[in-house]
């Protein structure tokens, strides 16, 4: 358990996990749980300070979600940000109702006095405003720090009791001061200091990975993706070789990825490393197989399977490695109690049945992905490794639609290895997310060499995120786009046309399957 941490109440809000991030990005450790959480489970964190987050509901709407009013008598500060600010009011004694405009976008906020929260801040600023109902009446005790044109009450506090509230929201890029908020808070207001660093961490895990494991051995999958390298790397760090990594090759990788996480764990870190090459019998699992979700799924158990039957050749192996990270593990819930629809099943290269009766070490569950590619340079791993983009667990299956076979796959590692070529020369390839080939099930009619083709389609997705839950179509330079297209077409034999993917996410996926 980390020593100063910030404990923060989700009611829904779309930006929940972006309010944690910029905690740690202060340098404090910050988690995530349900509004609805036990003043016991809060306690258990030990907590220096509680945000409590926006949300869609309205706070005097019957079954809206509120938590334990006891969080304002744990002697700890308190942040409401929107939704978390008209809940602050309602629980203790002020008067919360619908706004006659709705406040959403850009809003000049102007302070109404100087006080530490807003050290930094002129006397007008610019945030991001977006809710429906407002603080009309302050609670008891409280002051009024700042105003909009539509709210007279955009940001309260009672400094005494170390409670302030903010109807904008500063996590967000648009609200030009945000970070400066959250730095009031946590240094100033909560005395928080920035200890909580990646070397911290790895002192930390190491410690903890030691007392878990002891003298007993660690598995691990590896993908060659971050995520499970990082967590390679650390538990190297801390268990020497007593770990036992397992690659499976299961015919879906891109083009020599084999051999580079060989390079890399095998000669540069000397991990032990198991690969099994699967490939046939996924393939032949495969065959006729159009449907994502059973591709998917096929994929995961072969994978079991094989990760089964490699494990159990290392004899008696008490712990299964995983290179889980916190979004996956966030405890969440609905603030309206509905439950989230399944887009697509995810493989998780880590999982296996629960008769092996494994205990689980997962030393990156309290990391987010941008704090793993640092916790990654801090290890010492290259950057073609830091920086790989995500690679999906069912590998090239799901990037060609359709049935896979052989020759699909051949025609789309070649036209993927192009692609990772020439967006690798590109100066903005660190602000892309994804960048991949998919192999259309469709031919198209070209001309090649004065003779007619009749051969594959091949799309082109390039995507910009911060974190997969939102993307947008990356704008690349034509001259990019134009070389990539014209590799493709004269070097993969099969393929006489690239067509380019302008969808964003939503209402499209990042992936095709």
């Amino acid at each position: 358990m980390q020593k100063d941490t910030v404990v923060i109440l989700d009611f829904g809000s779309q930006y929940n996990q972006l309010i944690a991030r910029r905690v740690r990005e202060c340098k404090v450790y910050s988690v995530l749980i349900p509004y609805s959480a036990s003043i016991e489970k809060i306690k258990s964190y030990n907590p220096k300070a509680i945000i409590l987050t926006g949300g869609p509901a309205s706070v005097s709407e019957k079954g809206s979600p509120k938590a334990n009013p006891e969080i304002f008598r744990l002697g700890v500060p308190v942040l409401g940000i929107c939704y978390g600010m008209q809940f602050t009011a309602y629980a203790l004694g002020g008067k919360v109702g619908k706004s006659k405009k709705r406040e959403y976008g850009y809003a000049e906020l102007i302070l109404n006095k100087k006080e530490r929260f807003f050290a930094g801040f002129q006397k007008k600023e610019k945030v991001w405003m977006s809710h429906g109902d407002k603080v009309q009446e302050k609670p008891k005790g409280f002051i009024i720090l700042a105003r909009t044109k539509n709210s007279h009450i955009a940001s309260m506090a009672d400094p005494k009791k170390k409670i302030y509230g903010v109807q904008f929201h500063p996590e967000v890029i648009h609200t030009q001061k945000g970070m400066q908020i959250f730095k009031n808070f946590l240094y100033d207001i909560a005395g928080l200091k920035p200890t909580w660093t990646m070397a911290s961490f790895i002192k930390n895990s190491i410690e903890e990975i030691r007392a878990k494991a002891g003298r007993e051995k660690v598995v691990l999958g590896l993908s060659g993706g971050v995520d499970s390298s990082v967590a390679a790397v650390l538990l190297d760090r801390a268990i020497g070789s007593r770990l036992h990594c397992i690659f499976v090759d299961n015919g879906l990788l891109r083009k020599y990825e084999r051999e580079y996480v060989e390079g890399v764990f095998k000669k540069h870190f000397r991990i032990n490393l198991h690969v099994v090459k699967s490939e046939k019998r996924v393939l032949g699992r495969l065959k006729g197989v159009s449907d994502p979700e059973r591709k998917r799924r096929i994929i995961g158990s072969e994978f079991i399977r094989v990760f089964e039957e490699e494990s159990k050749k290392l004899g008696n192996v008490k712990f299964l490695g995983q290179g889980t990270l916190y979004p996956d593990v966030i405890e969440s819930v609905s603030a309206k109690g509905g439950p989230s629809a399944t887009i697509k099943t995810h493989h998780n290269v880590g999982g296996l049945p629960k008769k092996m009766n494994l205990k689980l070490i997962e030393p990156l569950r309290g990391l987010f992905k941008d704090e793993v590619r640092l916790l990654g340079k801090e290890l010492r791993l290259p950057d073609s490794m830091v920086y790989r983009q995500p690679f999906p667990g069912p590998g090239l299956a799901v990037r060609i639609i359709g049935n896979v076979t052989k020759e699909r796959l051949e025609i789309l590692r070649n036209a993927d290895l192009i692609v990772q070529e020439e967006m690798e020369k590109y100066a903005g390839y660190k602000n892309i997310w994804q960048s991949f080939a998919v192999l259309l099930p469709v031919k198209s009619v070209g001309v090649m060499g004065d003779k007619r083709t009749y051969e594959s389609v091949v799309a082109l997705r390039v995507v910009t995120s911060q974190d997969a839950m939102t993307a947008d179509w990356a704008k690349v330079p034509y001259e990019i786009l134009g070389r990539i297209s014209n590799r493709i077409i004269n070097e993969v034999k099969g393929v006489n046309r690239v067509v380019y993917d302008i969808s964003s996410k939503p209402p499209a996926t990042i992936e095709w399957e």
